[in-house]
């Protein structure tokens, strides 16, 4: 199929298919004509692409895990590293879930202070 039907049946703009392609996770054939031709797994492709963007994992992280990665769930294979990469982004994720927990205290202290100087 061509990048437009490929388009239309994921519901990703080519723009953004595109990008998929740059970044090495869709590897279209290509024809004589010049045309990207897409094989119908790319579909599955663009799915588990999409859900594993949404988990929050990097395009460079996806790349790297989609050896691994089976079904539409996705599901990954529970090799080492992929154990390893999940783990390191959730601590990545809590560190920052730490601090804007933090920034969130410190600006609710600064509200407080400042509305008691208001009332005072």
């Amino acid at each position: 199929m061509l990048i437009g039907e490929l388009s239309r049946r994921t519901g990703v703009n080519s723009h953004q298919l595109r990008y998929y392609e740059a970044q090495g996770l869709l590897v279209p054939e290509r024809a004589g004509n010049g045309y990207r031709e897409y094989a119908d797994d790319a579909v599955l492709t663009v799915s588990q692409i999409r859900k594993l963007l949404e988990a929050g994992l990097s395009t460079q992280e996806i790349g790297y895990l989609q050896p691994c990665v089976s079904g539409a769930a996705p599901e990954l294979e529970p090799c080492p590293e992929t154990l390893d990469l999940l783990r390191e982004r959730i601590a990545g994720l809590d560190e920052q879930i730490d601090t804007l927990v933090q920034s969130r205290r410190t600006l609710r202290d600064y509200l407080a202070a400042t509305q008691r100087r208001l009332a005072g």
